[in-house]
């Protein structure tokens, strides 16, 4: 819609003089925007009367008028800019770095009032292609140094470094770079084990990177857990443990006797007293190249010290000891000895006394 003469010359004058009219129409504060975002400017106290003109200006660009009925929007921002006459906000978006600068509301109420305000905005490059590169080689505890290092594109105003999404500062083990773009952990402990973030930062957007690490240490604190003395044939499950990065593997002796367990537990189903004795179990770490043992004596009673073999003889003399004197009596019977025998054994029986 084409505007009068008249308007365009209240338009120029509120343009021209408006710096001297008091800023009366309040901001929040300075914008920030990122190339090819978007921003919205209004004011914090816009006029509660009628509106008759409104006006945006970049510098002294005019980007728009309205009225409570129509809004006219120069061609040059005619695809990037919305207006709302409710709120007076301008939204700005598909922004330049040149679009940095001061942004000027002046309004002109319809009882004659003028309100003016300014804000500023600033367009910051985007930050792009953050990345943490850090050690390829496996870290060992109290061994190994590592070097974190970031890289990235755009406007960076600040880098934040994080440790499991809480601040990381440096220490006597822990130094950044001047710049703050690099970390080095020397040596590294356990401790150092978790995720690293890195972020590029402006005003306008933020960019972040992440980096997982992994220290190596241990066997240590070497353990074996299960029962100290049981019943001669009782079963017996002995669960050896350790503290690893990786786990650790297992392996097991008896008596200073290499056995075929290569599991964390040793597993007896039926105890004799051969299974008497020491139990040596030795944790493993296939990383750090180191091992630690731990000792577990064990103890199978009962049987008043008979061994299984000694107790299996005695079983089986009872039971050929019963089927003879079964045979015998039957065949005495069927012979019809049995009443001679009978008398012999009361004879044998009166001479003992």
């Amino acid at each position: 819609m084409m505007v009068s003469d008249s308007l365009y010359c209240t338009l120029w004058m509120l343009s021209f003089f408006g710096q001297y009219l008091g800023e009366d129409l309040q901001f929040s504060g300075p914008a920030n925007g990122a190339v090819g975002g978007s921003v919205v400017f209004a004011p914090d106290n816009p006029p509660s009367t009628t509106l008759n003109i409104v006006q945006w200006q970049f510098g002294t660009t005019l980007i728009l008028t309205a009225q409570s009925d129509s809004t006219t929007i120069v061609p040059e921002y005619s695809d990037r800019v919305s207006f709302d006459i409710n709120t007076l906000a301008l939204e700005l978006w598909d922004l330049r770095l040149d679009d940095s600068g001061i942004y000027r509301l002046t309004v002109l109420t319809s009882a004659g009032g003028q309100f003016t305000g300014e804000t500023s905005l600033q367009v910051f490059e985007r930050i792009t292609n953050v990345r943490l590169i850090g050690p390829e080689e496996l870290l060992i505890e109290g061994e190994s140094s590592a070097n974190i290092s970031s890289e990235g594109t755009g406007n960076i105003i600040s880098v934040q470094w994080m440790k499991d999404n809480s601040p990381l500062s440096p220490s006597n083990s822990i130094i950044f770079s001047s710049d703050n773009r690099s970390v080095s952990i020397s040596p590294v402990q356990r401790s150092d084990s978790g995720e690293y973030q890195c972020t590029y930062r402006n005003p306008a957007i933020s960019e972040t990177a992440q980096l997982s690490l992994i220290i190596n240490y241990g066997p240590e604190e070497v353990s074996i857990k299960g029962e100290d003395v049981v019943d001669l044939g009782v079963p017996v499950s002995l669960s050896c443990s350790a503290n690893s990065e990786p786990a650790a593997s297992f392996r097991w002796k008896i008596n200073e006797t290499d056995t075929d367990v290569t599991t964390d537990t040793f597993t007896i189903d039926y105890t004799d007293f051969t299974h008497s004795g020491d139990y040596i179990c030795t944790a493993w770490n296939n990383v750090t190249k180191r091992n630690a043992t731990q000792q577990h004596t064990l103890l199978v009673k009962g049987g008043g010290g008979l061994s299984s073999g000694a107790i299996a003889g005695i079983v089986i003399g009872v039971l050929v000891a019963v089927a003879g004197i079964c045979g015998l009596t039957v065949y005495l019977i069927k012979a019809k000895k049995i009443n001679n025998c009978y008398k012999l054994l009361l004879y044998v029986v009166k001479k003992s006394k």
